[in-house]
Protein backbone atom coordinates (compact mmCIF):
# COMPACT_ATOMS: atom_id res chain seq x y z
CA UNK A 1 0.00 0.00 0.00
CA UNK A 2 1.42 3.51 -0.48
CA UNK A 3 2.47 5.71 2.00
CA UNK A 4 0.38 8.87 3.17
CA UNK A 5 2.43 11.55 4.56
CA UNK A 6 2.21 14.71 3.09
CA UNK A 7 -0.64 15.64 0.33
CA UNK A 8 -0.37 18.90 -1.54
CA UNK A 9 -3.59 18.86 -4.03
CA UNK A 10 -6.76 20.53 -5.96
CA UNK A 11 -9.93 19.36 -3.53
CA UNK A 12 -13.38 19.28 -5.33
CA UNK A 13 -16.14 20.17 -3.45
CA UNK A 14 -19.02 17.72 -3.07
CA UNK A 15 -21.72 18.92 -1.37
CA UNK A 16 -24.44 15.98 -1.57
CA UNK A 17 -25.29 14.57 1.78
CA UNK A 18 -25.66 10.87 1.97
CA UNK A 19 -23.85 10.08 -1.13
CA UNK A 20 -24.03 5.80 -0.62
CA UNK A 21 -21.38 3.35 -1.95
CA UNK A 22 -23.66 2.13 -4.81
CA UNK A 23 -23.23 6.12 -6.09
CA UNK A 24 -19.84 5.77 -5.44
CA UNK A 25 -19.49 2.84 -7.26
CA UNK A 26 -22.15 1.66 -9.06
CA UNK A 27 -22.99 -1.94 -8.95
CA UNK A 28 -22.49 -3.07 -12.75
CA UNK A 29 -18.57 -2.64 -11.80
CA UNK A 30 -18.41 -5.06 -9.22
CA UNK A 31 -18.02 -7.96 -11.15
CA UNK A 32 -13.78 -7.74 -10.74
CA UNK A 33 -11.49 -8.43 -7.78
CA UNK A 34 -8.92 -5.82 -9.12
CA UNK A 35 -8.27 -3.09 -7.07
CA UNK A 36 -7.27 -1.15 -10.70
CA UNK A 37 -9.76 0.13 -13.40
CA UNK A 38 -12.23 1.12 -11.52
CA UNK A 39 -11.71 5.01 -11.57
CA UNK A 40 -13.31 5.24 -14.77
CA UNK A 41 -17.03 3.68 -12.48
CA UNK A 42 -16.49 6.54 -10.13
CA UNK A 43 -19.64 8.17 -9.88
CA UNK A 44 -20.37 7.51 -13.26
CA UNK A 45 -23.88 7.68 -12.78
CA UNK A 46 -23.82 11.38 -12.04
CA UNK A 47 -20.31 11.49 -14.40
CA UNK A 48 -22.21 10.56 -17.38
CA UNK A 49 -25.40 11.25 -19.33
CA UNK A 50 -26.99 7.95 -20.97
CA UNK A 51 -25.49 8.62 -24.10
CA UNK A 52 -22.14 7.78 -22.41
CA UNK A 53 -20.98 11.52 -22.85
CA UNK A 54 -19.80 13.30 -19.52
CA UNK A 55 -21.98 15.77 -17.83
CA UNK A 56 -20.40 19.06 -17.96
CA UNK A 57 -22.22 19.76 -14.51
CA UNK A 58 -20.62 17.18 -12.67
CA UNK A 59 -17.65 18.34 -10.23
CA UNK A 60 -15.15 16.06 -11.48
CA UNK A 61 -15.84 16.58 -15.39
CA UNK A 62 -14.69 20.40 -14.70
CA UNK A 63 -11.34 21.67 -15.69
CA UNK A 64 -10.70 22.55 -12.31
CA UNK A 65 -10.75 19.23 -10.96
CA UNK A 66 -10.43 16.49 -13.12
CA UNK A 67 -6.80 15.59 -11.17
CA UNK A 68 -8.41 16.46 -7.70
CA UNK A 69 -6.61 14.13 -5.27
CA UNK A 70 -8.85 15.55 -2.39
CA UNK A 71 -12.75 15.27 -1.86
CA UNK A 72 -14.78 17.20 0.68
CA UNK A 73 -17.56 15.58 0.73
CA UNK A 74 -21.07 16.07 2.57
CA UNK A 75 -22.40 14.41 5.39
CA UNK A 76 -22.47 10.86 5.97
CA UNK A 77 -20.34 9.83 2.81
CA UNK A 78 -20.18 6.66 2.27
CA UNK A 79 -23.20 5.15 3.86
CA UNK A 80 -25.02 2.32 2.22
CA UNK A 81 -23.75 -1.22 1.56
CA UNK A 82 -19.93 -2.24 2.67
CA UNK A 83 -18.44 -2.93 -0.92
CA UNK A 84 -14.55 -2.59 -0.89
CA UNK A 85 -15.16 -1.12 -4.45
CA UNK A 86 -15.89 2.06 -3.53
CA UNK A 87 -12.21 3.18 -2.08
CA UNK A 88 -10.42 1.12 -4.20
CA UNK A 89 -12.79 3.11 -7.39
CA UNK A 90 -11.45 6.66 -5.33
CA UNK A 91 -7.78 5.52 -4.76
CA UNK A 92 -8.08 4.70 -8.74
CA UNK A 93 -9.17 7.61 -9.92
CA UNK A 94 -6.49 9.36 -7.71
CA UNK A 95 -8.51 10.75 -4.93
CA UNK A 96 -5.90 9.94 -1.41
CA UNK A 97 -8.17 11.89 1.16
CA UNK A 98 -11.89 12.60 1.52
CA UNK A 99 -13.02 15.41 4.30
CA UNK A 100 -16.32 14.96 5.72
CA UNK A 101 -18.37 15.71 9.36
CA UNK A 102 -19.29 11.83 9.28
CA UNK A 103 -18.23 8.40 7.10
CA UNK A 104 -20.04 5.44 7.82
CA UNK A 105 -18.79 3.10 9.60
CA UNK A 106 -17.03 0.62 7.26
CA UNK A 107 -16.89 2.36 4.10
CA UNK A 108 -13.98 4.71 7.04
CA UNK A 109 -12.56 1.23 7.55
CA UNK A 110 -12.20 0.60 4.23
CA UNK A 111 -10.21 3.68 3.01
CA UNK A 112 -7.76 3.30 5.35
CA UNK A 113 -7.09 -0.48 4.92
CA UNK A 114 -6.56 0.79 0.84
CA UNK A 115 -4.45 3.71 1.31
CA UNK A 116 -7.01 6.51 1.64
CA UNK A 117 -7.81 9.16 4.58
CA UNK A 118 -11.00 9.97 5.55
CA UNK A 119 -10.83 12.99 7.66
CA UNK A 120 -13.67 14.25 10.24
CA UNK A 121 -14.33 17.84 11.07
CA UNK A 122 -16.82 19.87 12.02
CA UNK A 123 -19.52 21.48 10.38
CA UNK A 124 -17.95 24.93 10.47
CA UNK A 125 -14.44 23.54 9.33
CA UNK A 126 -16.08 21.76 6.77
CA UNK A 127 -17.51 25.09 5.28
CA UNK A 128 -14.37 26.88 5.37
CA UNK A 129 -13.14 23.36 3.15
CA UNK A 130 -15.79 23.84 0.94
CA UNK A 131 -14.93 27.65 0.08
CA UNK A 132 -11.17 27.17 -0.33
CA UNK A 133 -12.26 23.73 -2.63
CA UNK A 134 -15.15 26.47 -4.75
CA UNK A 135 -11.88 28.68 -5.80
CA UNK A 136 -10.85 25.62 -8.50
CA UNK A 137 -7.37 25.10 -9.17
CA UNK A 138 -6.39 28.51 -8.04
CA UNK A 139 -6.02 27.20 -4.59
CA UNK A 140 -4.71 24.12 -3.27
CA UNK A 141 -5.07 22.19 0.46
CA UNK A 142 -2.33 20.22 1.89
CA UNK A 143 -3.09 17.58 4.18
CA UNK A 144 -0.05 16.79 6.82
CA UNK A 145 -1.04 13.53 8.10
CA UNK A 146 2.02 13.38 10.85
CA UNK A 147 0.94 17.01 11.96
CA UNK A 148 -2.92 15.92 11.66
CA UNK A 149 -3.28 19.30 9.88
CA UNK A 150 -5.27 20.62 7.04
CA UNK A 151 -3.53 24.17 5.44
CA UNK A 152 -5.35 26.24 3.63
CA UNK A 153 -4.60 28.17 0.40
CA UNK A 154 -4.88 31.19 2.32
CA UNK A 155 -2.34 29.61 5.60
CA UNK A 156 -5.49 28.58 7.67
CA UNK A 157 -4.93 25.31 9.34
CA UNK A 158 -7.41 23.14 10.62
CA UNK A 159 -6.59 20.45 12.84
CA UNK A 160 -7.76 16.54 13.05
CA UNK A 161 -8.10 13.35 14.98
CA UNK A 162 -7.08 10.38 14.36
CA UNK A 163 -6.58 6.55 15.74
CA UNK A 164 -2.59 6.63 16.15
CA UNK A 165 -2.57 2.80 15.02
CA UNK A 166 -4.34 4.06 11.93
CA UNK A 167 -1.84 7.23 11.36
CA UNK A 168 0.77 4.64 12.20
CA UNK A 169 -0.64 2.13 9.21
CA UNK A 170 -1.00 5.06 6.47
CA UNK A 171 2.31 6.49 7.33
CA UNK A 172 4.22 3.34 6.82
CA UNK A 173 1.93 2.00 3.70
CA UNK A 174 1.01 -0.86 5.92
CA UNK A 175 -2.32 -2.78 5.08
CA UNK A 176 -3.29 -6.16 6.57
CA UNK A 177 -1.04 -8.34 5.06
CA UNK A 178 2.25 -5.81 5.18
CA UNK A 179 0.92 -5.98 8.82
CA UNK A 180 1.68 -9.54 9.29
CA UNK A 181 5.02 -9.11 6.80
CA UNK A 182 6.37 -6.80 9.26
CA UNK A 183 6.45 -10.04 11.50
CA UNK A 184 7.87 -12.28 8.91
CA UNK A 185 10.86 -12.56 11.01
CA UNK A 186 9.11 -14.39 13.96
CA UNK A 187 6.90 -16.14 11.97
CA UNK A 188 10.23 -17.80 10.21
CA UNK A 189 11.54 -18.18 13.62
CA UNK A 190 8.29 -19.99 14.98
CA UNK A 191 8.01 -21.99 11.76
CA UNK A 192 11.63 -23.54 11.97
CA UNK A 193 10.93 -24.67 15.60
CA UNK A 194 7.44 -26.08 15.10
CA UNK A 195 9.59 -28.08 11.85
CA UNK A 196 12.04 -29.36 13.77
CA UNK A 197 10.08 -30.37 17.40
CA UNK A 198 7.83 -31.67 15.31
CA UNK A 199 9.09 -33.26 11.90
CA UNK A 200 5.70 -35.00 10.92
CA UNK A 201 3.35 -32.24 11.11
Amino acid sequence: MQKFTVLTGVAAPMRTINVDTDMIIPKQYLKTIKRTGLGKGLFSEARYKDDGSENPDFVLNKPAYRNAQILVAGDNFGCGSSREHAPWALLDFGIRCVISTSFADIFYNNCFKNGVLPIKVSPEDLEKLFEDADRGSNATLTVDLEAQEIRGPDGGTISFDIDPFRKHCLLNGLDDIGLTMVKEKAIDRFETTVSTARPWL
